[in-house]
């Protein structure tokens, strides 16, 4: 971790923050969630390849779209987490 770490952990707990206002919760297949991680990483690669091939002068859009890639990957984690601890309490009834 860097001196930087808990400001970046803080711009992805706000997108997550974001993204839960905007679409509440989803309880997804796990592969469902990769397709929106892709789909996310699809667009942080067509912001860098923007400012590589001079379309876009600065990074401020790629980093955006990684701060929304950390967010979705989070969001997948709680799902998967939320999914196997509800399995847990139905095979314990």
């Amino acid at each position: 971790m860097t001196a930087a770490t808990p400001g970046v952990l803080a711009e992805v707990r706000r997108e997550r923050e974001r993204q839960e206002a905007k679409w509440g919760e989803q309880t997804l297949d796990p592969a469902v969630w990769l397709m929106v991680l892709g789909e996310e990483v699809g667009e942080a690669n067509q912001a860098a390849l923007e400012h590589l091939m001079g379309t876009r002068a600065d990074l401020s859009h790629y980093r955006e779209e990684l701060v929304q890639v950390a967010a979705v990957a989070v969001r997948a984690i709680e799902n998967l987490d939320r999914q196997q601890a509800a399995q847990v309490r139905t095979v314990q009834v």
